[in-house]
């Protein structure tokens, strides 16, 4: 549901042919199969493969950024999409990221910054309303801090490009609605089921989760997205 986001930032580095990219965090591989498609060399990356698709059209290498060096080579272009916020380690993976860089090469790094409330746009009720938002608050500031997620390293990704020597920086922040049945629904349902016992310790009630879940599925229903910064910067030449 990102991709138009990811594929129009990526677009404005010019011509992708022959360029060597490093797409870490891969998930479906939709992104890297955009990049192959454009001409690209690309190395895809994941800890777990299991949704890349057989005999892609780029290289695919099982790793784990937290315990394993970078694949070896310089990198035109590297890209992480709602990785970085998940891993305690994200200053130092950082900092190898942009050590990986080829002369010029540009690093995008995009991750949600989920500490904006007032993420209903329409619902049946105020109590609706209300549930959502405990949910959502006890997820942002209690279960998914205490995994080593950080909410608001997103609206940090630009300084510390800046501070670590990387030029041309700049963020687009993007937002747009998700009504229930959309992946953007489905995706608050998956956080529920994953992480239902820790939101359970957390405060909320089997109640509020089983509501915010139904809520999740009436196409009445319009969340306004998580916010996504797009965070572009380049190496020296």
């Amino acid at each position: 549901m990102l991709d138009g986001l990811t594929t129009r930032r990526l677009s404005g580095l010019g011509p992708l042919a022959g360029r060597r990219c490093l797409e870490i965090g891969a998930g479906g591989g939709s992104v890297a199969g955009w990049l192959a498609g454009q001409g690209a060399e690309v190395t895809a990356t994941d800890i777990n493969l299991r949704h890349l698709p057989p005999d892609p059209p780029y290289r695919v290498l099982r790793h784990d950024l937290t315990r394993e060096p970078l694949p070896p080579g310089e990198w035109d272009v590297i890209h992480s999409r709602l990785l970085l916020m998940h891993l305690p380690q994200r200053h130092e993976i950082l900092e190898a990221l942009i050590g990986a860089l080829a002369p010029a090469g540009a690093l995008l790094i995009e991750d949600f910054e989920t500490t904006y409330g007032k993420g209903v746009m329409r619902a049946p009720s105020e109590t609706d309303v209300a549930a959502y938002e405990e949910y959502h608050a006890a997820l942002v500031g209690k279960v998914l801090p205490a995994l080593g997620n950080d909410p608001t390293w997103a609206s940090r990704v630009h300084a510390t490009m800046i501070d670590a020597g990387l030029t041309g920086v700049d963020t687009e922040v993007h937002a747009r609605s998700w009504p229930g049945g959309s992946p953007g629904a489905a995706l608050i349902v998956a956080n529920i089921v994953q992480q239902r016992p820790a939101l359970l310790d957390a405060g909320v009630s089997e109640a509020v989760l089983d509501r915010v879940v139904e809520l999740m599925a009436d196409p009445g229903v319009v969340l306004r997205g998580h916010v996504v910064y797009s965070t572009l910067g380049r190496a020296g030449s």
